[in-house]
């Protein structure tokens, strides 16, 4: 190789733009109730979106949510567990990515029930989604976002 060609290559090499970092997928434990179908349409929607999804059918999904920090007139359709965040009900993929990208010192989120039009259920949008912060220490929890 002649010296003009390894420095022209060398040169042109140190110009081009770096290549983006791939990302890791967010991986997530996913604990429904063994007969519901809209939890398997909510996983369905998070790997669309990136995630790798566990799912673990339950008949104790009430006690794990609750074992969260998610207090049970706030509880959602299936209990989600992306590191150490519980994600309880159909939450939006940019709420949950706000979440892992704020770090927020709470137990995690929840959009309780099962609102039509929210990510896995069906219908249309009715009303905007109030999603909770919860805490593990019984703090009343706060609205996280409104979507």
């Amino acid at each position: 190789m002649k010296r003009r060609t390894f420095c022209l290559g060398a040169l042109f090499t140190a110009a081009a733009p770096a290549l983006p970092a791939i990302a890791e997928p967010i991986r997530g434990t996913l604990y429904k109730d063994p007969q519901c179908g809209c939890c398997e349409g909510y996983a369905s929607y998070l790997r669309q979106n990136g995630f790798t999804i566990d799912i673990k059918p339950t008949h104790d999904l009430a006690e794990i949510s609750q074992n969260a920090g998610v207090p049970s007139q706030l509880q959602g359709c299936h209990t989600m567990f992306l590191g150490d965040y519980v994600v309880d009900g159909h939450v939006p993929v940019n709420v949950i990515r706000k979440l892992l990208s704020e770090r927020p010192q709470i137990a995690g989120i929840t959009l309780p029930g099962m609102p039509t039009g929210s990510p896995g259920m069906t219908g249309s949008k009715v009303a905007p989604f109030t999603i909770y912060a919860v805490t593990k220490n019984g703090a009343a929890p706060t609205v996280y976002a409104v979507e």
